[in-house]
């Protein structure tokens, strides 16, 4: 047997297996190209796969993140999956600024996000997007355009034309409603094939953009947001000032090595 390279899958913003948003975590001991990183992150096949620098055993920590096409400038989940890896407090430097975990005490893990403040986008047909499902305003993050419709039903309805949301001008798409589910104040779905993400499961990303657009209309600062894919999760937001906090759990099903590699 060769050199082994471990990693983990972990489901994150969830609270047991087979639920939330799967991500890989390799923890790296070496360096490694981009090219090898985007070659492991093709090979899992899920819609993030987290590098760590660990030669730096106390202070900040490189952290990437490759889609199975593509690096990332920021992803919640698998961050949050990373930390979980670590034992929970860390601090990563990233493409997008320093970002800090702490275990909350409860079983969840919190991470600071920079906020996302949406701004409102002129007239657009999304018909041809979302068919069948009117289109209350849209919107414009950092990353992600951002819709909002009637109700928690049409969320959970909707069949959106994945091609045309690979012709926008974006990373994807979030589509969000008010909530009719106990114990949350918003739900979403989010869609990015153009990333080679068909429709994510939990986008803790997403919920940067997703806090800062609820919080003015919901009059408070503490939300809770409930991402309705086929696997569902739940993540818990809090908006202070120009950094949204992000908190979720998360379980490990799966450590392995990979070999000769």
């Amino acid at each position: 047997m060769g050199v082994t390279q471990p990693v983990f899958v972990v489901d994150a913003f969830a609270d047991a297996p087979f639920k939330g948003n799967p991500a890989a975590v390799v923890p790296l001991s070496e360096h490694r190209s981009d090219e090898w990183m985007q070659s492991v992150a093709r090979e899992m096949n899920l819609s993030e796969t987290a590098f760590v620098d660990m030669s730096t055993q106390h202070g900040v920590k490189p952290l990437r993140w490759f889609t199975p096409v593509a690096e990332v400038d920021l992803c919640g989940h698998a961050t949050l999956a990373t930390a979980h890896v670590l034992g929970g407090l860390q601090r990563f430097s990233t493409r997008s600024g320093e970002l800090q975990c702490s275990a909350t005490g409860d079983g969840w893990i919190e991470m600071d996000f920079p906020a996302d403040p949406p701004n409102r986008v002129g007239p657009m047909d999304w018909n041809a997007t979302l068919p069948g499902i009117p289109v209350m305003s849209a919107w414009r993050g950092v990353s992600d355009f951002l819709v909002e419709v009637g109700s928690s039903h049409e969320v959970r309805r909707l069949e959106p034309a994945l091609d045309a949301i690979a012709r926008l001008e974006s990373r994807g798409l979030i589509v969000t409603a008010r909530s009719d589910v106990d114990g949350a104040d918003f739900v979403s779905r989010c869609f990015y094939p153009s990333m080679g993400i068909p429709e994510d499961p939990v986008t803790g990303s997403a919920h940067c953009t997703l806090a800062s657009f609820w919080s003015p209309r919901l009059g408070r600062t503490q939300l809770v947001g409930d991402q309705l894919s086929r696997r569902t999760g739940r993540v818990r937001v809090r908006v202070d000032g120009d950094r949204v906090h992000l908190a979720g759990q998360a379980v490990t099903v799966l450590r392995g090595d990979f070999v000769d590699l």
